[in-house]
């Protein structure tokens, strides 16, 4: 028999049948199972779920005074909640707009680039790397994420074939600064992890260029060269001066998947590290949202999507965080309201991942460009029918929008 129950009385010996709300809510990759570890039970009451379906013909039943949650008792639970998340974020630092980030973040988008194309000359020349500038360039990338992460973000999916390599890595780092940050890791930690994305590709500069910018398919010999460059960069770094171990696994295993199947050196399990799992999910991300020599890049909802479904190729409690940090409409995505509006994701809402906060700018009604205004679709009597592909419309985001 199912039961849904409140997660406060959720007991050892219980069958998890369903958890109630959005997957990107509960700590697990699969929904249903016997529970029968103590920390498993702290992870999900600490988790934002509110209510689970347990089976009680395959586990424990709720004791005999325990009442199952009504409708009304579970909303007003889940509005106390609300509102103290409320309370709590107008405690913190306030975040700025995407627009008032937006020319800081090409500032810092101009000068990262040109640190990374110094460092990677130098390792192509076979230097030691310097660090000092990119390290007070981590900290500025830190300090724009924490004002507004869709600003550096948004801006890293733009590149050309010429500067892909030095923007991807300039991404990876705003990307793991962001993951981080939501995984709760702080300080050091956290500067270290800006400086492993930053740092993670330096080997593709020993991968000759006809072969790393090539438009069509590779070879199966040219993809060997290609899977070198994990172990190249990993020998470049540890002939540097200032780099921590934390730069070094990520630099070495951010092609490991969880199954095995990865490389350089096939890691599974425990033996694959928290921060290379971290590197795996922020590089592919980049990556296939952004326009490369021989394809389109997805657009950030599709790429999520897409990224859901490779079983066995990421961790899955680092890739729900991931989605959770980026959005379930990351910035930049077009959107299409029903009232037949188009608009593109500016940032997102603290009240939820289905309704961020959409700049309108097009009638497909009318088939002509309207005011432009902002709305908080969490608010709004409008609502999201669906993900839309500019080129689609013939639109020109950065041009209309800014973004």
């Amino acid at each position: 028999m199912r039961k849904k129950i409140n997660v406060s009385d959720l007991k050892t010996g219980m069958f998890v049948d369903e958890f109630c709300g959005s997957w990107m809510d509960h700590p697990f990759w699969k929904s249903k199972f016997k529970l029968s570890e103590q920390k498993d039970l702290v992870t999900i009451q600490k988790s934002g779920v509110h209510e689970v379906w347990i089976d009680t013909s395959k586990g424990l039943d709720v004791p005999a005074q325990v009442k199952e949650v009504s409708v009304e008792e579970a909303k007003q639970k889940t509005d106390d909640i609300l509102l103290q998340a409320v309370v709590k974020k107008t405690q913190e630092k306030a975040r700025v707009s995407l627009d008032q980030e937006m020319d800081r973040a090409k500032k810092i988008q101009g000068k990262a680039k040109q640190a990374v194309m110094s460092m990677f000359q130098e390792a192509r020349m076979g230097k030691a790397l310097q660090l000092g500038e990119a390290t007070s360039l981590v900290d500025e990338i830190n300090q724009s994420v924490s004002r507004n992460p869709g600003a550096l973000l948004s801006l890293a999916r733009l590149k050309t074939k010429d500067d892909y390599t030095y923007l991807h890595s300039v991404a990876v780092c705003a990307l793991m600064i962001a993951l981080g940050k939501h995984m709760g890791i702080e300080g050091d930690t956290l500067k270290s992890l800006g400086m492993a994305g930053l740092l993670h590709d330096v080997g593709k500069m020993a991968i000759p260029d006809d072969v790393l910018n090539k438009p069509g398919r590779l070879t199966d010999q040219e993809f060997d060269v290609v899977k070198t460059h994990p172990v190249r960069g990993w020998e470049v770094l540890k002939a540097s001066y200032g780099v921590d171990e934390i730069a070094l696994e990520v630099c070495l295993h951010h092609h490991e998947k969880v199954d095995g199947s990865g490389y350089p050196d096939k890691l599974s399990g425990n033996d694959l590290l928290l921060f290379a799992r971290m590197g795996a999910v922020c590089d592919v991300y980049d990556a296939i949202t952004s326009n490369r020599c021989y394809k389109a890049g997805w657009a950030p909802a599709e790429a999520l999507r897409k990224m859901a479904e490779w079983q066995g190729h990421f961790d899955p409690v680092v890739f729900q965080s991931f989605v959770k940090t980026v959005g379930i409409y990351p910035t930049g995505t077009l959107l299409k309201l029903r009232s037949g509006r188009l608009g593109v994701v500016t940032d997102q809402s603290e009240s939820s991942l289905l309704k961020p906060f959409v700049k309108i700018f097009f009638s497909t009604r009318s088939q002509a460009p309207i005011a432009m205004e902002i709305l908080d679709m969490s608010r709004s009597q409008d609502a999201i029918e669906c993900v839309e592909d500019p080129a689609k419309w013939g639109l020109d985001l950065k041009r209309v929008t800014g973004i």
